[in-house]
């Protein structure tokens, strides 16, 4: 199971890795995968058809079928980047496939009405496609074009083993994922004025949203050296946080308005004793004391700009963020522990383009340019491969189902 980690050095081992690594690490998800669908098929939890949710016989069959899109029945695969995502295909060796694992050809509303193999079933077709995956891999040029689609198959299976954790969390499912330990907290941190290069380029495997090229000046800022804790966060809630429509975006108060039972606190928190700071959210399905020190968790964007109002202070800009998770490592910045919003909106950088496999599914940005806000970091769910400072996430401001929190800035 995942599990928390200190302030992660970035590696970019497997971004960059050959066929030996690779395979380790697609045995290492495989595994993983397959734990977290043992743990629902153990459970009688159902999950209901709703925007952000997958049902999860479609979720199982859709990472083999990924790999096997992508990767078996590709014949173009060595391409990488350049490969035309309409590529003709092989057969599958599951006949309804396309059918039912194509995010085009089973739209996300249709997924719970389909006769979909059960999680039983779905092993075998996870087996067969995992087999072929690694025999081709074995077979494979060493070269970074040729080992493109490996790369993003394993980079997939990790982010839907993430939504796997993020819809246990929702529904009340039991995993054993401890939350991360609660640190000491340390004074901000100052940095100095800086010219900066965003973006990514050359061979190491990256998000599309995260390459590209942009030059940016930087003026000396302070910002938090770890997430706002639940002890910062129950002042704001005493104080009537939630109440004082001043301190919102007007989009956000008419998000807070919109939710139900007037809401007062994060989602999934059962209680705060604002006298006492006594947090209680639930984790998993299970109701847990939040250590005062511990981040703040699942708040949406809305939430974390109103407290950065109510405190006098702002968001740091992806670029800030960037800096000093660089930069000020060995001064005690820390991350890690949550995903982090930040102040910036989505938007490509120059000389963008798409990547092919993210194109019309969940990890497709270009219809949400202009309307999400930017996450760096990673949460504590996440493998350590997936965390890198130029990492570039992406949400709607009102998603708080995700392991979300926020540092903030000196204005």
């Amino acid at each position: 199971m995942p599990h928390p980690a200190p302030p992660p050095p970035a590696s970019d081992d497997v971004r960059r890795a050959g066929a030996d690594r690779l395979s380790l690490a697609l045995m290492d998800a495989r595994n993983q995968t397959l734990a977290l669908l043992a743990r629902w098929g153990e459970s009688s939890l159902s999950v209901p058809c709703q925007l952000g949710l997958e049902r999860i016989e479609w979720l199982a069959g859709h990472v083999g079928w990924f790999a096997e899109w992508w990767i078996g029945r590709n014949p173009r695969r060595g391409l990488g980047r350049r490969c035309p995502p309409d590529a003709p295909r092989l057969p599958s060796v599951l006949p309804m496939a396309d059918r039912w694992y194509h995010p085009l050809q089973a739209p996300h509303a249709s997924r719970w009405d389909m006769p979909l193999p059960d999680l039983g079933e779905v092993r075998g077709y996870l087996l067969e496609t995992f087999e072929s995956t690694l025999d081709l891999l074995e077979r494979t040029a060493a070269d970074d074009e040729a080992l493109y689609f490996f790369r993003a198959a394993l980079v997939h299976e990790d982010l839907r083993g993430e939504q796997l954790v993020r819809q246990a969390q929702g529904l009340g499912l039991a995993l054993p994922i401890p939350l991360p330990v609660a640190a000491a907290m340390r004074e901000p941190l100052s940095l100095p004025a800086t010219r900066w290069t965003l973006g990514t380029e050359g061979s190491t495997f990256s998000f599309d949203v995260e390459r590209g090229h942009e030059e940016v000046d930087v003026p000396e800022f302070e910002i938090d050296a770890q997430p706002v804790t639940w002890g910062q966060y129950v002042e704001f809630v005493a104080d009537g946080g939630y109440d004082r429509a001043e301190l919102w975006h007007p989009q956000g108060w008419a998000w807070l308005q919109a939710q139900p039972e007037g809401r007062r606190a994060p989602r999934y928190v059962d209680q705060i004793a604002v006298g006492s700071g006594a947090v209680l959210q639930a984790h998993f399905g299970r109701p847990t004391r939040m250590a005062s020190q511990q981040p703040v968790l699942h708040v949406c964007w809305w939430e974390a700009d109103a407290w950065t109002r109510w405190a006098g202070r702002r968001l740091p800009t992806e670029v800030e963020w960037e800096v000093a998770a660089t930069r000020a490592g060995s001064r005690g910045f820390r991350w890690g522990d949550v995903h982090e919003w930040t102040a910036g909106t989505l938007r490509p950088w120059t000389g963008y383009s798409p990547d092919p496999w993210t194109r019309h599914g969940d990890f497709d940005a270009e219809p949400l340019f202009g309307q999400a806000r930017v996450l760096r970091g990673a949460p504590y769910i996440s493998r350590p491969r997936l965390r890198w400072p130029q990492r570039r996430g992406f949400a709607l401001p009102g998603r708080d189902d995700l392991f979300t929190g926020f540092r903030s800035c000196a204005v």
